[in-house]
């Protein structure tokens, strides 16, 4: 299935989302190229990959991308938002029960001082901001590093070992569209809002270390 982002650098209406429960699989060359370009070494990031599309790799922050890094729950209910009402989202990792939904460069700099503006965020002195369902979100920039999941998922069958590693929403092209803060913004705050219905949803929805859905994004427009 694919999961092709739009040449463009503007937001786009959302795609719609596959009802196949699979993972998404596969990094195309093109979204390899991507993500090694922030790295220190590209060539040999991809030189790598070439002979272990299965390695997750530790790239930087703060040229190509910047990263902002969930709880598992609660960064599926942003991702739900920003397909259901918004304009999709770029390429999105699972790691270690966190979801990594990668942003514009300048989005970790910028969202912290947007949620404290509008107080949605920790206030001094340890106080919680105007709705206490929006847990604290690690915003990766200039200076961090991540770990990426691999390019393909590991091998299945008897004896294979489940990752934890795995992208949601794959990377497929040299120029993916990133949201930036204002949108990881509403995100944050539409997922909060719906805080009120979690016992009912977490009831009916997988439990967060199972496989996610697949956002299917080649119908933005």
């Amino acid at each position: 299935m694919s999961t092709r982002n739009p040449p463009s650098s503007s937001p786009h209406s959302p795609g719609t989302r596959s009802s196949e429960g699979l993972d998404v699989s596969g990094v195309t060359a093109e979204g390899a190229a991507w993500l090694a370009s922030a790295g220190a070494y590209p060539r040999s990031t991809l030189a790598l990959w070439r002979e272990r599309p299965d390695a997750p790799v530790v790239l930087l922050c703060g040229s190509a991308f910047d990263v902002v890094s969930a709880s598992a729950l609660f960064g599926r209910r942003m991702l739900d938002r920003l397909w259901d009402e918004g304009p999709g989202s770029g390429p999105v990792a699972a790691h270690r029960g966190r979801i990594l939904l990668f942003a514009a460069p300048g989005t970790a700099q910028r969202l912290p001082s947007l949620m404290e503006w509008e107080e949605w965020g920790a206030k001094p002195g340890g106080r919680a901001g105007r709705c206490r369902e929006v847990p604290p979100l690690l915003c990766h920039g200039t200076g961090d590093a991540v770990t990426v999941p691999p390019l393909t998922p590991g091998r299945e069958g008897p004896g294979a070992v489940r990752t934890d590693s795995r992208w949601l929403v794959a990377p497929d092209t040299r120029r993916p569209w990133l949201p930036g803060p204002e949108i990881l913004l509403w995100a944050a705050v539409r997922a909060a809002r719906a805080a009120a219905s979690a016992a009912v949803r977490i009831s009916i929805f997988p439990r967060a270390d199972q496989d996610a859905k697949v956002y299917d994004v080649s119908r933005r427009r």
